[in-house]
């Protein structure tokens, strides 16, 4: 992948986990992309449902945690979304994290229901899907039909990639974090970082975001120093400063906080930034621009199916 590409997608990996890290700390709309880790591929990266119709006055079926068009979203399917999330260790059963995995259940019943009405179920790739897959092939197909994006316009490709190039900074630094919900187990991190403990050893012990499972490593990010608040590639303004500051293998002296979590921050690595040219990563622009259409065409029609539906919660 080219310095060009990394840097587009880096940086929001990076704000992400940093921004988005703590769902059990988080108010509800804070979780979208942590809930939607606990459900299977087909509705992962999906938004959280808007705020649905009222309850009906004889309230939810026993045993049912939403209606959706009739159809119950069974209290089971709940408790395995959270086991499921817990499991992975970025996330502990709050009542938070219950309210945006829920969003995310009737959001996948509503897609269930137009890919069956549209017979997506009886299409072979779904009759050939385990059994325990057959719903999110479905989905997924249904999808992949209905959601389209532009071609992007030489135009809009040239744009992007002057802009990119525009922020970008004299250096790519490779970040790895240990982020913590507590000041005094960051603090305790850094003094046996410091005393020689390896750094990914730490990530996997104590960080409680999916990146400790590969040592706490994030990918290359650029940008421009002295940093500046808004031109940091959407990198908290103090972990980049403290990651402009560091020498490599440097571990930062005191933990950075981001929101509710706390971050302790090393520098793996740093190299110069290269600008490649134009020719050489247009067709990887021109992916990404169609990748983010996608999405955006994805949200807009899961937001008028969730608003148009019959929902009990």
């Amino acid at each position: 992948m080219s310095p060009l590409i990394r840097t587009l997608c880096a940086s929001a990996i990076v704000s992400v986990v940093l921004n988005a890290a703590l769902p059990a700390l988080a108010h509800a709309q804070d979780l979208p992309a942590a809930a939607s880790q606990a459900l299977p591929a087909a509705s992962e990266g999906l938004p959280v449902a808007p705020q649905a119709s009222p309850a009906a006055s004889q309230g939810l079926p026993a045993g049912a945690v939403a209606v959706v068009n009739g159809v119950q979203i069974p209290q089971s399917a709940m408790e395995d979304a959270v086991r499921t999330a817990v499991s992975r260790g970025s996330d502990v059963d709050t009542p938070q994290l219950r309210a945006a995995l829920k969003q995310q259940l009737i959001i996948r019943e509503v897609l269930r229901q137009q890919a069956v009405r549209a017979h997506y179920d009886q299409r072979p790739e779904v009759a050939q899907a385990a059994e325990d897959q057959k719903v999110d092939v479905e989905i997924q197909s249904w999808l992949q039909d209905n959601v389209h994006a532009p071609e992007p316009t030489e135009r809009q490709i040239r744009a992007r990639y002057n802009s990119v190039n525009t922020e970008l900074g004299k250096y790519e630094y490779k970040p790895q974090f240990v982020v913590l919900a507590d000041q005094a187990v960051a603090k305790d991190v850094i003094a046996q970082a410091r005393a020689g403990q390896p750094f990914d050893a730490l990530a996997r012990k104590y960080s409680i975001v999916p990146s400790k499972d590969n040592g706490g490593e994030m990918p290359w990010v650029s940008f421009k120093t002295p940093v500046v608040a808004g031109k940091t590639r959407g990198v908290p303004v103090d972990v980049a400063r403290m990651l402009a500051q560091l020498p490599v293998g440097g571990v930062a002296p005191q933990p950075v906080q981001s929101g509710q979590a706390w971050v302790v921050v090393r520098l793996e690595d740093k190299r110069p930034m290269k600008v490649e040219a134009y020719s050489d990563v247009k067709d990887q622009i021109r992916r990404q621009i169609i990748a983010e259409s996608m999405d955006a065409g994805a949200a807009k029609l899961v937001k008028s199916l969730v608003q148009s539906a019959t929902i009990v919660q």
